[in-house]
């Protein structure tokens, strides 16, 4: 992916990043991931498994890749920046305890790379400063998909939007239903996932809703 495909995909307008279920049949979950991708408009798809082998990472991302990327989504890998590199993903994503972002830009050098910062101004910077491509703060609500290590404020995003012009990701337990004030406060990208797999109407239905409200 060139420069400019990374600055399209990395726009000014909030846009939607999907994250996977931390446990998945690659097989039986394409179908809800392509309602959610004919849904509208879909920035990237992380696929994030949690206590698998690298055999099934294999797998799922070989399953899952192809329709993320005919959606002219990225796709990106979680805390793997060895196989994102190994298998064709568009960026990776690596928490603080996971690879360094040094090692993931060096493994990845024309891709994406994200780094969590959880509530943490200081971390943010310190990614920003190292040329991470966004930084993800959370957890804003309560969620079910992970156990957060912090909580975060609505305040980070207004202070991270005056001060830097990396592109910030908001995450945790994000609904169609409370989103607006994260969209309001300057968030880039919204990170979603049971907001989407477990909408009542379905992944495409919860999709069209955070799009409207992102338009």
């Amino acid at each position: 992916m060139d420069q400019g495909e990374r600055e399209r995909r990395l726009s000014d307008r909030c846009r939607l990043y999907l994250i996977s279920p931390p446990k998945l049949s690659a097989a039986n979950f394409l179908g809800p991931l392509k309602e959610a991708l004919s849904g509208g408009d879909v920035a990237s798809f992380q696929l994030r498994l949690k206590n698998v082998s690298d055999d099934e990472i294999r797998r799922a991302a070989d399953t899952l890749r192809p329709a993320v990327q005919a959606h002219n989504a990225a796709f990106i890998l979680n805390d793997r920046p060895d196989l994102a590199a190994e298998l064709g993903c568009d960026g990776v994503h690596v928490g603080q305890d996971d690879a360094s972002y040094s090692e993931a830009r060096r493994l990845m050098p024309n891709g994406i790379v994200g780094v969590t910062c959880h509530d943490s101004r200081h971390l943010a910077m310190e990614a920003g400063e190292a040329g991470a491509d966004y930084v993800a703060f959370g957890a804003f609500f309560p969620t079910q998909t992970k156990e957060p290590k912090t909580s975060a404020d609505i305040e980070l995003l207004k202070w991270w939007g005056e001060m830097m012009v990396v592109p910030c990701v908001a995450i945790g337990g994000i609904t169609v239903a409370n989103a607006r004030p994260l969209v309001e406060a300057g968030a880039d990208f919204l990170a979603v996932a049971g907001g989407v797999w477990d909408h009542p109407d379905g992944p495409e239905a919860a999709v069209k809703g955070f799009n409207s409200l992102l338009a």
